[in-house]
C-alpha cells in the first residue's frame, strides 16, 4: 500500500497548529518503515510545524508526550501501538493535572492489537490514519487510572485509556510481546494462539472485586476486565456495551469452570456474544478495587493496562471522566 499525494487529504489547507509525533519504531514489527517518509512529509505539509521524536524503551512514550508540551504542541500523535497510545496518552493527562493545558491525543496505529483505534473507529491503515490526524474531530473521552503492584513490589500508577484486566490476559500478553513472530503473522491469530496456550496451564485464581459501594463478589477466576472501550486482544469484543464517554466501566468478570468448554467458547469473545454465558458475569461502575484472596502470592493475578503487563494485584481502577481529547 502506497500513500497517495498530500492532494488525496481532505481539502482544508495549512493547519495552523503545532503537532509532534511520537514513533515507536518496533511496534507491528517495524510495519510502518515502508510508509513513515510519505507520512512525514505529509504531516509537515499539512501543519505549522511537527516534531519527530522515536521511543527506546517502556516507557519513553509518556517522558516524550510530557517534553512535547512543554515544547509547545498541541496535537501530539503516537504511531505504534496500544502500548505507545497508552503511554503516550498518560503524559499528556500528567501534563494536563499540572498545568490545565488540554492537548490533543492523535494516533497512527500500527502495533500489533489495534484495539483502541478499531474501538474509536479510527482507520488502521497508514493513508486512512493520517487523513484522520488531518482533517479529523476532537472527541472528549474518559480513561481509568490504575494503582496495582509493580515488579519490585512497589505501588504504581498510571492512566489507561481502553481496557485494564488481570488474570489470563496478563500472562497473554507477556507471551505475546515476547513471540518472536510478533509483526509477521496476524494480531488476531497471535493473539488467539497465545490465548488458548497460557489458559491451558493458567491456574485460576481466588479474587475479591469490589464496584462503588456495593457488596464485595469474592470468585475464582480467570479474567476480570475493566472496560473503558470494548476491545481488546487483537480484535475480542470482551465488554460489548462499553462506550468511552459515559463515565463508567464496563466489569466483565470471567469464572472459572471446565477449561475446555471456555477454550471452546472463547470465540464468542470475537462477536461480543458472551453476555449471557453461565461463567460471565457483567458490572457496571465508576471504581473497582481488585485483591487477592487466601494465599496473597499465589492469587497474585498479573494485570493487563492497554496490552502491556506491568505487575500485579492488589489493584484500584478509578474512572476519570471526560478527561482526554481524542482525533478520530
Amino acid at each position: 500500500m502506497r500513500l497517495e499525494a498530500a492532494a488525496s487529504l481532505p481539502p482544508g489547507g495549512f493547519c495552523f497548529v503545532k503537532i509532534g509525533v511520537i514513533r515507536n519504531p518496533v511496534a507491528g514489527g517495524g510495519r510502518l518503515d515502508a510508509h513513515w517518509a510519505e507520512v512525514a512529509a505529509i504531516l509537515s505539509e499539512r501543519f505549522d510545524g511537527v516534531e519527530f521524536r522515536e521511543t527506546e524503551e517502556p516507557g519513553d512514550g509518556a517522558v516524550i508526550a510530557r517534553d512535547l508540551v512543554v515544547l509547545g504542541c498541541d496535537l501530539v500523535v503516537a504511531a505504534g501501538g496500544d502500548g505507545t497510545i497508552s503511554e503516550v496518552a498518560d503524559g499528556l493527562l500528567q501534563m494536563q493535572a499540572e498545568t490545565g493545558k488540554a492537548t490533543v491525543l492523535g494516533i497512527l496505529p500500527c502495533g500489533t492489537g489495534l484495539d483502541f483505534a478499531r474501538g474509536l473507529g479510527i482507520p488502521t491503515d497508514a493513508h486512512g490514519a493520517v487523513e484522520r490526524i488531518a482533517a479529523g474531530q476532537d472527541r472528549v473521552i474518559d480513561v481509568g487510572r490504575i494503582s496495582y503492584i509493580d515488579e519490585h513490589g512497589r505501588l504504581a500508577s498510571r492512566h489507561f485509556v481502553n481496557i485494564a484486566s488481570l488474570g489470563m490476559s496478563g500472562a497473554t500478553v507477556r507471551a505475546v510481546n515476547a513471540d518472536r513472530r510478533k509483526g509477521r503473522v496476524s494480531a488476531k491469530a497471535l493473539f488467539f494462539w497465545r490465548t488458548i496456550t497460557e489458559f491451558v496451564r493458567y491456574r485460576f485464581q481466588d479474587v475479591r472485586i469490589t464496584v462503588d459501594e456495593a457488596a464485595p463478589v469474592e470468585a475464582k477466576v480467570a479474567l476480570v476486565a475493566v472496560a473503558n472501550e470494548r476491545f481488546f486482544g487483537g480484535g475480542m469484543m470482551v465488554a460489548p456495551d462499553a462506550v468511552p464517554d459515559d463515565g463508567l466501566f464496563d466489569i466483565v468478570i470471567l469464572r472459572a469452570a471446565s477449561k475446555l468448554k471456555l477454550m471452546l467458547d472463547i470465540r464468542l469473545l470475537y462477536g461480543g456474544r458472551h453476555r449471557n454465558h453461565p461463567a460471565i458475569t457483567i458490572l457496571r461502575g465508576r471504581k473497582v478495587v481488585v485483591e487477592p484472596l487466601g494465599d496473597p502470592l499465589a492469587n497474585a493475578a498479573l494485570v493487563d493496562v492497554d496490552g502491556e503487563s506491568p505487575g500485579h494485584i492488589p489493584a484500584t481502577y478509578e474512572m476519570v471522566p471526560k478527561a482526554l481529547k481524542v482525533r478520530c
